[in-house]
Parts: structure tokens; sequence; C-alpha cells
């Protein structure tokens, strides 16, 4: 037996006892969790100081999410404290009938089992995953990237630690200190083990997740996210809600990477959104039409309308009417997360009802898309795919059913 499948059996062993567990003892759990955290802020700072000396080549984005300083990790325990006061995703009242022959039925909430996460530069995610698997009765195993292994090791730690002290199985939550390739491949046919697998970071990290994977997978995160502003949009609004989706956390799956004008309005209000973009740092690409209009714009490439930057840049495309919008988000979606700023209710319905992605939004910048702005609490991931769980995913996405029949001798004639 293999450590990670020795890992996996231990998980399948822990997560009877975590679904077992009344939901004021899973509470309790995540409340000294929190209080664990925060405690042992110096460690954790110390170990993340240490993966921010050696991440080379990374992003200025990409440095900031990996960061951990005593706001973010109070701002972490905060949503992990948070998490305890949700409704129990597996509470009833559970749907119930009785069938002819006299037996109950009782389809009953339960958790999935084991989850896994891979996942890149989120120590974040180490704790959220953890918080929302065990509200929800699982285990999980965790497998974050390399760039932030010492942090997360440290939190892993706090972590386990207290499910110790609380006399519970340490083996709830685990992570895989191995950042190969390796460790990847092996967790993605690990079956026997593993009920879900739930991979968080770039495009090109999922669609190898998913397309390599045996266990099952929900395929989550990568957010080629478009804007349009049609004709009848307020400006100034518009303007706002596009530098706050592409600017204010640009390496994270919400944030706006495309933008779409109304060929009508793209002479005015072109050069006054580039402007504003240009003044935060980005860099601006679009297509022939954009670069005649404003000079400040790059030329944009085939690959620049299907690429998730993660990063301040943003390209730009005039577009005929809300038509051919639709058409060319339909074309290059990754289904996360597209806007229309728009007044016009015919445009405006079009654009919801035509767009295929987990949430569309009017006149609302797109980083809203957060399962803590939901009110979900912390998210395990956003969905984009259309099967068990889509959008922002809260508990209820960790959870599944079974049927539980009652009876007195019946037999089936």
């Amino acid at each position: 037996m293999t450590v990670l499948e020795q890992m996996g059996a231990q998980a399948k062993a822990a997560s009877q006892q975590i679904a077992a567990l009344s939901d004021d003892l899973r509470n309790d759990v995540l409340k000294a969790m929190a209080v664990a955290l925060q405690d042992n802020e110096e460690a954790i700072i110390e170990a993340n100081q240490a993966d921010l000396a050696h991440a080379e080549g990374l992003s200025a984005p990409m440095r900031n999410r990996l960061t951990v300083d005593s706001a973010v990790l109070q701002g972490i325990a905060t949503s992990l404290a948070a998490v305890a006061t949700l409704p129990d995703p597996l509470a009833g009242p559970y749907e119930s009938w009785e069938h002819q022959s006299g037996f109950e039925i009782v389809k009953k909430i339960v958790p999935l089992g084991v989850v896994a996460m891979v996942y890149e530069a989120r120590p974040n995610v180490t704790v959220d995953a953890a918080a929302l698997s065990i509200k929800s009765g699982n285990a999980v195993i965790l497998r974050g990237g390399k760039e932030a292994i010492r942090t997360n090791v440290a939190l892993a730690i706090v972590l386990r630690t207290v499910l110790e002290l609380k006399g519970l199985n340490p083996n709830i939550v685990q992570l895989i200190e191995d950042t190969s390739h390796e460790s990847v491949n092996e967790l993605l046919g690990m079956r026997k083990y593993v009920d879900v697998l739930i991979p968080r970071g770039s495009r090109g990290f999922i669609d190898f997740v998913v397309k390599n994977a045996s266990v099952p997978v929900i395929e989550t995160g990568a957010g080629n996210t478009h804007i349009f502003v049609d004709d009848s949009a307020k400006q100034k609004e518009a303007i706002q809600v596009i530098v706050n989706a592409k600017t204010s956390k640009p390496a994270v799956c919400n944030s706006a990477e495309k933008l779409l004008i109304h060929e009508a309005i793209a002479a005015d209000f072109l050069p006054a959104v580039a402007s504003a973009l240009i003044e935060k740092g980005v860099e601006l690409r679009g297509d022939q039409i954009a670069q005649s209009i404003d000079s400040r714009i790059n030329k944009a490439s085939d690959e620049d309308w299907d690429t998730e930057y993660n990063d301040l840049i943003m390209a730009i495309k005039i577009v005929r009417n809300v038509d051919q919008a639709i058409d060319w988000v339909n074309e290059h979606t990754t289904h996360h997360s597209e806007t229309i700023l728009s007044e016009n209710k015919e445009h405006v319905a079009d654009f919801m009802n035509q767009v295929d992605a987990a949430v569309v939004y009017q006149n609302v910048s797109s980083r809203f898309t957060d399962g803590f702005e939901f009110g979900f609490g912390a998210e395990i991931g956003i969905s984009t795919q259309k099967l068990h769980a889509r959008g922002p995913m809260g508990l209820p996405a960790l959870t599944t059913i079974k049927y539980e029949v009652f009876g007195d001798g019946q037999v089936r004639q």
C-alpha cells in the first residue's frame, strides 16, 4: 500500500466518525479551530514568509493570493468560525412517503464521505475546505501546491491538533505533503477511497484533472469572465463596475478578463474606460476596431480570447449588438460568471436567458461570485459544470442522499 493509499484508507475510516457526530460537536470543533489558528499566528506567518521567500516567477497578484499576514489569518479564522453558525446541512426534515405495500421510504441527506481537494497557491483553501468538510460530516484529503506547502503544513498541524484534543480522529483532515506531479496523478485514480475530487486553480490545471481522473470530479474555478457594455448602459456606473471586476483582485476566478463594447458607444466609452483601467495598471489588448479607437490598446492574439489571465490584463472587443455579444460569450466562456451592463430590459432578458454560465449578472461586478457573498459561508469552490452542483458551492454541495426504507416483512409480488 502506497502512502497515498494509506491516507485514503485512513480517510475512509475517519469519515465514519465525523459523519456520526452531532451538529453541536462539529460546531464546537470548528470554533476551537478558529481560536487555535489565531493562537498559532506566529508559526503560521513564519511558514508563509518562508514560502514567499522560495516563490519564484509568481506574478504580483499570485503572490498576493499566497500571502498570509495577520489580517489575512484573522479573516480565515473569522470565516471558519462563521461556518459553525450555518444551519446543519444534514438536518431534516426529510422527505418521506408510504409505499402502497405499507413500508415507509425516507429520503435522507448524508455526507459524501471522503472529499479530496487539489489546489494551487491558495492557503485559505486549506482551512475553508477543512471547515466545510467537517461541518457537512466529511473527511478531507488536501493536496495544495508547492508554493504554499510550508503554510499548508502549518495550518494542517493546527487543525489536526484540535481534532486530537477533542478526542477525534485527526485523519478527518489530512494534507498530502508530496507536491510532485506523481502525487496528483495517484490521487486522481483513488476511486476506492475518494468519493469526490474538487480541483481549484488555472484552467489548464483543472482541464488536466478532469481529463485524467477516474475519481468523480466537480469541475470548478476557471473564469474567462466577460463584461458586455450595451448601448443603453449608464456609462459612469459601467466604468466603476468594470474597474472593480478587473482590478480589485485580478488573480481570482471571478475577476473580469474580457470586455465587449457595443459599437454605438465605443468611440466615446472606450477611451474613458481605457483611461480608468490603465490608471490601475491594466494592460489592454484589443481587436482591430478597438485599436483604431484608442492607440493605447495592444493587438490581441487569437489565444487572448480564451485566456484566463489572473493578472492585470484585459482584452477588448467591439460588437455590433447584444446578439453578437451573446454568441461571442458562449463561444469563449468557461461557464463561470458573465455580465451585461444595460438598461434595456429586452437585451438583459436575452443575455440572461441565452448565456450559458453558472452566474449571470446585470449591472453588478462579477467579483460577487463567491460563496460568502452569496450567504453560503466559506465556499468549497465555484462549479462551472451542470451536474450535482453549479456556481458557488457551500455546504449542500458536499452532501448527497440515500433512501432508508422501513417495513414489516413486505415482499414484491
